[in-house]
């Protein structure tokens, strides 16, 4: 089984853009929790939104290519075709539709939690079972 790849538009906007001329670091990693989070919601129960929530552990970003204001973006994100334990690995590509080379690629370990407790929750199968195909 592979993970199912989910996709968004964003528009770049002045506040997107930093003293360089350029979609400022942070906003790209805004953008990829904004397509996990819109990711889980599509995919998940009502239930399982309302007893966990995800929590990022680590980021690893590598910037490949300037995006400018006025262009627009597409986000893809997918996650690892199995979870850890409690931490699933998930993937985010942003770039100018029909470019050669994502702008930015980024791999973000993320940690399910009890919404109750807090407390680390192994991800269950029926879950992981929602996200790939």
């Amino acid at each position: 089984m592979r993970s199912e790849i989910f996709t968004q538009t964003f528009a770049i906007e002045p506040a997107d853009i930093d003293e360089l001329g350029h979609v400022n670091n942070i906003v790209y990693l805004r953008w990829a929790q904004q397509l996990a989070t819109a990711h889980w919601r599509a995919r998940a129960s009502a239930e399982m939104i309302a007893n966990y929530v995800w929590v990022v552990v680590r980021h690893e970003v590598d910037y490949r290519a300037p995006l400018l204001l006025g262009e627009v973006a597409e986000g893809r994100t997918w996650v690892a075709d199995a979870p850890r334990g409690a931490v699933w690995p998930r993937f985010v590509t942003i770039e100018k539709p029909g470019a050669k080379k994502p702008s930015v690629e980024v791999k973000s370990d993320w940690c399910l939690l009890d919404i109750a407790t807090r407390r680390l929750k192994r991800v269950p199968a029926e879950m992981a079972r929602l996200f790939l195909v």
